[in-house]
């Protein structure tokens, strides 16, 4: 039988929702959003002391979820031995792509060619590669980083649902991120081609990125953007977006590039920075 939980989120608006929610954390009158900012750093547990600013000297609601922090915060693992993790989060499920399919929870699948918005040619390169799905919940720290070094080629905004993207959810709608709105940004590096995908969720009101700024979300059209001829070139660790309330990211990398670390499992925690696989086919001086 659906739990209530999950009935609702497929009878309710989503991009309204959305839209409403983002139009109030958007508010920069002052008691408004210093109200919204205390109680949701009490209902969430939400570590202050990593912050560059306090509660007053953020601009409105949206401006301290999507904070920074202080320098030092995020020491990198070795990048020249290791990927990185995207995003301060938990593990939702790691593992490799199997005949274009990548595991959501308990039997749940979506495709590699889904995600990347119905790109066969890009979901080919990641055949037999390695996926990483990282969730990240509403007290976590909601920049996202390079997992390793390169350059942006292309990003393909999708336009889809916005169901929440926590456990409860991905174990309960099938094909949940890839039925999401997400951008997918794709990167050519020392590593081949590796995607960065942006996956959206319920009350989040925009997904944003160092390039480009903020993405026209809740668009009915899907959007593909060639980089090929710009210089885009990160290192990793660089941030390269933020989301604006929620989400996932999801990693893809070429088969033979990544050994994901043994140890992690699904429900582990997991912080910007810190190794979460080793390269197996290292580039001197990358």
């Amino acid at each position: 039988m659906t739990s209530p939980f999950i009935w609702l989120q497929h009878v309710l608006p989503h991009h309204a929702v959305s839209r409403g929610a983002g139009a109030i954390a958007s508010s920069e009158v002052p008691w408004l959003k210093n109200l919204l900012i205390r109680r949701f750093i009490n209902a969430y547990d939400v570590d202050m002391s990593e912050a560059a600013r306090s509660v007053e000297q953020f601009k409105s609601f949206n401006d301290f979820f999507t904070r920074e922090l202080k320098p030092g915060m995020r020491p990198l693992a070795d990048a020249s031995t290791h990927i990185l993790s995207p995003a301060d989060g938990a593990v939702s499920q790691i593992g490799r792509i199997e005949e274009d399919r990548i595991f959501q929870a308990k039997g749940r699948h979506f495709t590699a060619t889904q995600l990347l918005g119905g790109d066969a040619e890009a979901a080919k390169r990641f055949e037999g590669g390695s996926f990483a799905t990282i969730y990240l919940s509403p007290r976590d720290y909601h920049r996202v980083h390079m997992p390793a070094a390169g350059t942006l080629k292309s990003t393909t905004y999708v336009p889809g649902d916005l169901f929440s993207v926590n456990q409860v959810t991905a174990e309960n709608v099938d094909g949940l991120f890839a039925k999401n709105e997400r951008l997918a940004c794709l990167f050519e590096g020392p590593d081949g081609s590796f995607a960065n995908v942006m996956v959206g969720a319920m009350i989040v009101a925009g997904i944003e990125t160092v390039w480009s700024g903020l993405v026209e979300t809740h668009n009915p059209k899907l959007v593909r953007q060639d980089f090929s001829g710009s210089e885009h070139d990160f290192a990793a660790g660089d941030e390269m977006g933020r989301f604006i309330l929620g989400s996932t990211a999801v990693l893809l990398f070429e088969p033979g590039k990544v050994e994901w670390d043994e140890s992690l499992k699904p429900g582990d925690a997991v912080r910007m920075g810190q190794a979460i696989g080793k390269r197996l086919q290292l580039n001197a001086g990358a």
